[in-house]
């Protein structure tokens, strides 16, 4: 198996308190704004790395949008961030957002890959964990086994990978991803994973919907 043949499963993870010792500065040649309401085009395009990928998925990104963020549109603006280069331009994006209004999520963290390896990521993920306060923990993402650089970004934040079975109705993957994850990791990231049980209240809560919002 190589990256590109990685298959789409679900994994989650859960942070109770911020690892402060992760946190960096944004490199100084990049600025951070919210994205701009005429700049949701932009936004639903950042997750893919390829404009065939993204014009496939944009059904799913508008639904999406709808099903989370419907009514809450000026909200959701300003607290997706975009890192922009010297000319403006978004080239990463994520935000904090309470799932169901019920509890806290990191979504959509994403770095355009020509821009990877300059510390962006870590930087804009700083950003967005200091905007929580200790009242908002824990915090939960949801993420995949080909975003394995991302996860040890999470791990480093103090994400540790949830045990379970099903969350809503996605089926949790974990089990099948750990393979993989050991695969494509450093040996010393991955054994640096944390796997902790998912809290009933965690697991009770979620299963209530039929819609994913995180």
């Amino acid at each position: 198996m190589n990256e590109e043949e990685i298959p789409d499963k679900n994994i989650f993870m859960m942070c109770e308190a911020l690892n402060c010792d992760a946190l960096t500065e944004l490199p100084a040649s990049y600025s951070i704004r919210s994205c701009r309401p005429d700049e949701l085009g932009i936004w639903k395009m950042m997750p893919f790395d390829d404009a065939d990928s993204a014009k496939e998925y944009e059904g799913f990104m508008s639904n999406y949008f709808t099903t989370t963020y419907s009514g809450k549109e000026e909200l959701f603006f300003a607290k997706t961030l975009f890192v922009c280069d010297r000319q403006n331009k978004p080239i990463a994006t994520c935000l904090d957002w309470k799932a169901y209004d019920e509890f806290n999520t990191i979504q959509w963290f994403k770095v355009l890959k020509k821009y990877e390896g300059q510390g962006i990521g870590r930087a804009l993920l700083s950003i967005i964990m200091q905007r929580l306060e200790m009242c908002d923990y824990p915090v939960y993402l949801h993420t995949q086994p080909s975003s394995f650089r991302a996860i040890k970004l999470y791990s480093d934040f103090g994400f540790s990978l949830l045990s379970g079975d099903n969350f809503g109705i996605r089926k949790n993957d974990l089990d099948e991803c750990l393979p993989i994850l050991e695969k494509f990791m450093p040996k010393k990231y991955f054994q640096k994973l944390r796997i902790i049980n998912v809290p009933k209240e965690f697991e009770d809560m979620v299963n209530k919907y039929d819609t994913n919002q995180f």
